[in-house]
């Protein structure tokens, strides 16, 4: 945490954008919540609103794989980034987990918000559209941990939820799909965090 906040006082003044990245399971909810609130000028925008509706992904045949880059609005979210670098007010959604939708409307970043965390599986995905996202950030921040801890923390998760077996099971098998092309297909990160080995280094 200290290295990252160095880093974010760094930036200079201005709209600055932070990007947490990382796979499902591995944290940067977490991390991208900290940061924010120990920072008095900074403010939480999740990928996760930009979710594509649960009708929209049964009529493609994709609502199996929620969570995969193709069920979301990608250009509409690289849209949303690009307002954000631009300064103002912007208007975002919010994904509320509870019904399992996006709520329009429902986030706001303020004028004279100085410093926006941004947080997503895909921020530094190196498929179009998501590339354009990678000349957006002023920093960004890969979480990086072991497919087996991964595994580990989901499981978990599903079942806390009070998931049987199967559909454990299920959104296992979608979750650690999502995390392998995490890993093989982002870009390199401005600095590199693995939390289970309680230590960070800068990518070259």
């Amino acid at each position: 945490m200290e290295e990252i906040l160095d880093r974010i006082a760094r930036l200079g003044p201005g709209r600055r954008i932070v990007a947490i990245v990382g796979a499902p399971g591995s944290g940067k909810s977490t991390l991208a919540a900290r940061l924010v609130a120990g920072l008095s000028d900074a403010v939480l925008v999740p990928m996760d609103g930009f979710h594509l509706d649960n009708r929209l992904l049964e009529a493609d045949g994709l609502r199996g794989c929620k969570g995969a880059p193709q069920t979301f609005d990608a250009a509409g979210f690289v849209a949303l980034v690009q307002r954000l670098k631009a300064g103002g007010e912007v208007i975002h959604p919010v994904f509320d987990r509870a019904r399992d939708l996006a709520i329009a409307g429902a986030g706001r970043v303020a004028a004279n918000t100085r410093l926006v965390v941004v947080e997503g599986n895909y921020l530094l995905l190196d498929r179009a559209p998501w590339r354009k996202l990678a000349g957006l950030w002023d920093l960004s921040v890969m979480l990086d941990v072991p497919m087996a801890e991964l595994r580990r923390r989901l499981t978990a998760r599903w079942q806390g939820l009070g998931r049987s077996p199967a559909e454990v099971m299920a959104h296992l098998e979608n979750d650690l799909g999502n995390a392998e092309l995490v890993q093989r297909e982002s870009l390199p990160a401005d600095l590199l965090v693995r939390p289970a080995a309680m230590s960070s280094a800068e990518t070259p």
